[in-house]
C-alpha cells in the first residue's frame, strides 16, 4: 500500500495522531527532501528507511518503487510541507499505482491554500486553484485566461515573484480588485496582508517579502440584474 502523508506546513504540533502512526507503521517513506523527513522523523523519535523521490527524478525512480510496493514493502510517500501531490510530487506515483492495481490511502492534513483562503475574507465556496504559475513561458497566457474567471483564485508564489505576480493580475485584473497575501502560514511570522493588487503590490515593494507564499484574488465580480438591464 501507498499512503500520502501531509507533513506540517509550518508548527510540527499540526502532524495528525493518524499520520505519526502511519509513519512508524510503514516500511519505506519516499521523500521530497530526504534531510526534511529525516528531520521531522528524528523530532517525533521515529528511525525508517526514507529514500529520494522528488520532482527531478520522480519519472526515473518510478518503476523501482513500484517494484517495491508490488514486494509487499508498505511506503508513505510525504513533502517537504502539505499535503503531497498538490503543487508537489506525488501524481505520477499515484497514477502509476493505480494502473497496477496497489492500494493508494490519502490521509487528510496540512495544505497550505485552505488557511489562507478562509482567512483572506474572499468568498470560499467556490473556488480555482492554480497552484504555481510559470515562471516564464505560458505565464501570461495563464493569467489571461483567468481574465473573466468570477471565484476566488488561488495561487502559490515565490517570495522572488509576488511583487511580479500582483503586478502582471492588476493588469489583467483591474488594479482595484480585492486580494489578500497570506506568508509563513503556521510559523512565528505569519503574515496575512489584504487590499487591493495595487496595494499589495505597494506593500510588499516596499516592505520585502520572506517565506512560502499564498496569494488569493478575488474573482470578476459578476453584474447585478439591474446592470445586465442598463446594458441591453
Amino acid at each position: 500500500m501507498l499512503t500520502l502523508v501531509p507533513t506540517p506546513i509550518g508548527n510540527l504540533q499540526d502532524i495528525t495522531l493518524r499520520a505519526l502512526e502511519v509513519l512508524k507503521s510503514v516500511d519505506i517513506v519516499l521523500a521530497e527532501d530526504t534531510r526534511t523527513a529525516r528531520f521531522l522523523l528524528q523530532h517525533f523519535q521515529i528511525e525508517k528507511r526514507i529514500l529520494s523521490h522528488h520532482q527531478h527524478n520522480e519519472h526515473q525512480a518510478l518503476k523501482e518503487v513500484i517494484r517495491l510496493l508490488q514486494e509487499g514493502n508498505s511506503m508513505a510517500l510525504v513533502s517537504d510541507a502539505g499535503t503531497p501531490a498538490v503543487s508537489d510530487p506525488g501524481y505520477l506515483l499515484v497514477r502509476e499505482c493505480i494502473k497496477e492495481g496497489i492500494e493508494v490511502q490519502c490521509l487528510p492534513g496540512p495544505t497550505a491554500f485552505v488557511p489562507a483562503m478562509v482567512m483572506s475574507g474572499l468568498p470560499c465556496d467556490r473556488f480555482v486553484f492554480e497552484g504555481f504559475l510559470p515562471q516564464k513561458k505560458g505565464r501570461q497566457t495563464r493569467i489571461q485566461a483567468l481574465r473573466d474567471e468570477n471565484r476566488t483564485m488561488v495561487f502559490y508564489e515565490s517570495p522572488f515573484r509576488l511583487v511580479k505576480l500582483l503586478e502582471e493580475a492588476a493588469v489583467v485584473f483591474g488594479e482595484d480588485r480585492q486580494a489578500s497575501v497570506s506568508r509563513e502560514l503556521s510559523k512565528m511570522f505569519e503574515e496575512t496582508k489584504r487590499g487591493t493588487l495595487k496595494e499589495l503590490s505597494t506593500y510588499f515593494t516596499e516592505k520585502g517579502v520572506k517565506g512560502e507564499i499564498v496569494v488569493c484574488i478575488g474573482g470578476k465580480p459578476e453584474k447585478s440584474a439591474s446592470s445586465k438591464h442598463e446594458d441591453e
